[in-house]
């Protein structure tokens, strides 16, 4: 999992290796954060904890495309494709993850180089690791990325903010049973990209989403004090319970869009057992940064199904500076007038998150900030061209959403007119551009 992606980054030159003493409370955010959070960063010396850790391991979809042996072009149908056929995981008898066994005296700040990222956090937090659960109905599989934040000894605050999860929590808590989970760290590109498929939209086992995604059955092996599975090649595991009946503040926390989260009552996580190989890499991500790209991933293919029922749709840009749920970039093949404010009605409706939509033609490079800019300008008005619904349902992750509790979204349509006969809109182009090696005029240059 996470070491034969290392190697891979290593022999492609994409991870950083940094041998200086670092700490990990501030220090390591700091140096992730220079980068964007963007590139690969394996931490081997950490401050007052023996092991190591790596971050902005997943911050750049180039990077997940890589792993996974996909192309921007065809990411869409391969993950729409994992989805639909679903393939079958393997139980092994044991794997590296239980190398280390530990039961007695948990005590995780000092086990663990757990992070705290920004000046008003309340505590340590837990941002890159995959929580395990298994459906109480039907006895799937499912996992996602949540925050814990550090109280101290074996104890953890859980946001669990997906409505199914909660909700599961909530009839067992009516029972005064506990939720069981497991929390993994050391995973690798299929299994944190089938962390993001919807539980409660999909109901589909993410091991199984997973071993298609991978080409092969995902290894796993039984956990020691909760019944779950988790990677047999992990690099640590938690295994705890999320107990009925007990809250404890949580909060605040430097949230998605670069805000603090408010502190609220929140469940707790008693943990029972840490599982770790020899050597353990810990994992960690910047907050709200490096695990929402992989999200935002599976939004574009989301919204790219939604909208082929209605219009000719290219491709979709669900966008970074939208923390990868709020905004969107969408390029379709005109053929009809009313395609832009139809895709614009269809995207904004799709799902509560998305606040503002851009519908472009397909000669508009929707992952280029300049050309969508370029096409707001040349191809809209707002009279005619942009699309507003006041006071609907939106994120509270989106700070101006609680003004008042609802969200006003826009779209715009900046697709040329069909009845362009005067070719008023058409680009202007230099004949052999694309075919320009600009090596052969400037040998020395060097080109991103």
């Amino acid at each position: 999992m996470l070491r034969s992606t290392l190697d891979f980054l290593r022999k492609r030159n994409l991870l950083l290796e940094c041998n200086r003493e670092v700490d990990h409370i501030y220090e390591m955010g700091a140096v992730l954060s220079y980068f964007n959070n963007r590139q690969p960063i394996l931490f081997n010396k950490i401050k007052n904890n023996p092991f190591s850790s790596i971050g902005g391991l997943y911050g750049d979809r180039e990077i997940i495309y890589s792993l996974l042996g996909l192309t921007h072009e065809n990411r869409i149908e391969r993950f729409m494709d994992a989805l639909v056929n679903p393939k079958p995981y393997k139980v092994v008898n044991t794997g590296p993850i239980k190398e280390n066994i530990i039961k007695r005296n948990i005590d995780l700040p000092k086990l663990l180089p757990i992070n705290k990222f920004q000046e008003k956090d309340s505590s340590s937090f837990i941002t890159a690791g995959v929580m395990v659960v298994k459906d109480p109905t039907t006895g799937k599989f499912f996992t996602s990325i949540r925050r814990l934040q550090v109280n101290g000894g074996n104890i953890l605050s859980a946001l669990i903010a997906s409505p199914k999860l909660t909700n599961d929590f909530l009839e067992l808590e009516k029972q005064g049973k506990a939720l069981e989970v497991a929390i993994v760290f050391g995973y690798d590109a299929p299994f944190l990209m089938a962390s993001q498929y919807s539980s409660a939209t999909y109901g589909v086992d993410k091991f199984e989403i997973d071993s298609s995604l991978r080409g092969r059955p995902l290894e796993l092996v039984a956990c020691e004090t909760v019944d779950l599975l988790v990677p047999a090649n992990a690099e640590i595991v938690l295994e705890g319970r999320i107990v009925p009946g007990k809250r404890e503040l949580e909060g605040p926390f430097g949230e998605l869009m670069g805000y603090y989260g408010s502190q609220a009552p929140h469940p707790i996580i008693e943990v029972s057992c840490v599982l770790h190989r020899n050597n353990p890499i810990y994992q960690t991500a910047f907050p709200c940064r490096e695990e929402h790209v992989s999200n935002g991933l599976v939004r574009e293919v989301e919204l790219y199904y939604h909208l082929k029922n209605q219009v000719d749709v290219v491709d979709v840009n669900v966008t970074e500076g939208g923390g990868y749920r709020f905004n969107a970039f969408v390029s379709i093949r005109k053929r009809r007038e009313g395609d832009g404010k139809t895709a614009i009605l269809a995207a904004l409706g799709l799902n509560k998150d998305l606040k503002h939509v851009v519908i472009v033609d397909d000669d508009v490079d929707i992952f280029d900030l300049q050309d969508i800019e370029w096409a707001i300008t040349t191809r809209s008005q707002a009279s005619m061209d942009y699309v507003m619904v006041e006071g609907a349902l939106g994120s509270s992750l989106e700070p101006s959403h609680d003004l008042r509790g609802v969200t006003d979204k826009v779209g715009i349509d900046a697709t040329k007119p069909l009845n362009d006969q005067n070719g008023k809109f058409s680009r202007a182009i230099i004949p052999g551009y694309d075919r320009i090696e600009i090596s052969k005029y400037f040998p020395n240059i060097l080109m991103k």
